[in-house]
């Protein structure tokens, strides 16, 4: 499966993948997924938000235990982000089934529409839709860098874009969902573990800052006559930076866009997405009013025009302590529970079904970046945690 999979989206020039929302390499995962699904002989199906499932058992029994994760990227992301919980959720049920287990509950291995939010600026858009958390009319607002709508996109695929919206009755038939996931982070490696168990998932968001400047010649415009909304960019980035490191927290800024984007003239746009999380949502509102503050005042200092929208944010999400404490349970007691400052479609679902993770060991702590590995005997020890965890929940 792994080998099938790892080629689809590759870029030759990176060595990371582009498997962006609704493009023909998120169509190649799509037919690998569902031909995994048909090989095992298992119900295949697709929701009204694009999201797919394969079914051990019937998909309107109720009391499902559901398992998955993503198959989309990051820009020039990794490989083991999102496909491996999917690669290792396949591999789970042919555990159980080698095992010879009696399944007792309905079983689903899922793949989430567009969870890294890479083409249209959302994460979890798929998850978001089916909890209900992102409503229909504004995801047809949704628009990719170059204009095109989220439901222009579906239809291209092939998708009808007309059925997008809450899907409570599909999530009621869920009693459990569980997430395997590459740690992005060292923990595990620090502490030794193959496996960990998530406790909870930092709140975070993003917001766009908008400064506006006056475009002008590069080669002839005094500096002290310059509305350079640059400068106020770069500031900001340098506050974001403070602000994070003073509150123990993390703030980024790796997106930008620049207007007219020349190279001998002063912009009369700078676009730039910052990315914040915490521990807690105090840190959080507290570092994101003062990269707020800072980017304000040197905005009016400099005479630039600032605007800033929150596109997107996701609460604290503790997960559900009995679920995870089953966990733990069913690994033998012994299995380090972490925090995580990333965002999953586990977290998005917790606030309607009862939802757990499962990290995997990631040497390097590297995600998001093609450097993203984990060794062959720990996805293999991932699979097996998986496999337990299924069979305590779904089986006898």
């Amino acid at each position: 499966m792994w080998a099938d999979l790892l080629p689809i989206g590759r870029d030759a020039a990176s060595d990371g993948y582009r498997r962006y929302a609704w493009t023909a390499a998120d169509a190649d995962c799509r037919a690998w997924f569902r031909a995994q699904a048909e090989s095992r002989g298992l119900t295949y199906e697709v929701d009204r938000n694009g999201n797919q499932w394969a079914w051990q058992g019937d998909p309107l029994a109720g009391d499902a235990v559901v398992t998955g994760s993503h198959l989309d990227s990051v820009p020039d992301g990794g490989a083991f982000d999102g496909p491996l919980g999917v690669v290792s959720s396949f591999a789970a049920l042919d555990e159980l089934r080698r095992r010879g287990v009696e399944f007792t509950k309905p079983l689903a291995v899922t793949n989430f529409g567009d969870e890294e939010g890479a083409r249209f600026g959302l994460a979890c858009v798929g998850s978001r839709l089916a909890a209900g958390q992102l409503t229909a009319a504004r995801a047809r607002e949704l628009r990719d860098g170059d204009g095109v709508s989220l439901p222009r996109a579906m239809e291209a695929a092939g998708y009808d874009p007309a059925a997008i919206g809450p899907d409570p009755g599909r999530l009621a038939r869920i009693g459990a969902f569980v997430e395997l996931h590459v740690e992005q982070g060292r923990a595990l490696d620090v502490s030794g573990d193959p496996v960990g168990i998530a406790s909870a998932i930092w709140p975070h968001g993003r917001w766009r800052f908008d400064f506006h400047g006056e475009a002008n010649h590069a080669g002839t415009t005094r500096l002290e006559d310059r509305r350079d909304p640059m400068l106020t960019y770069a500031e900001t980035v340098v506050a974001a930076r403070r602000e994070a490191r003073l509150a123990g927290a993390l703030a980024t800024f790796a997106k930008i866009a620049v207007e007219p984007n020349g190279v001998n003239a002063i912009p009369s746009l700078v676009r730039g997405w910052l990315d914040s999380r915490a521990a807690d949502q105090e840190t959080l509102d507290r570092v994101v009013a003062g990269i707020e503050q800072a980017a304000r005042e040197n905005a009016t200092r400099s005479g630039i025009d600032l605007h800033i929208t929150q596109e997107s944010f996701t609460p604290v999400v503790e997960f559900e302590h009995a679920l995870r404490d089953e966990l733990a349970k069913l690994l033998g007691g012994d299995v380090p529970v972490l925090g995580t400052g990333a965002g999953h479609d586990a977290g998005i679902l917790s606030a309607s079904v009862p939802t757990a993770m499962l990290f995997v060991r990631n040497p390097t702590g590297i995600s998001h970046s093609p450097a993203e590995y984990a060794a062959e005997d720990d996805c293999v020890a991932g699979v097996i945690a998986l496999a337990d965890v299924l069979e305590g929940l779904a089986c006898t």
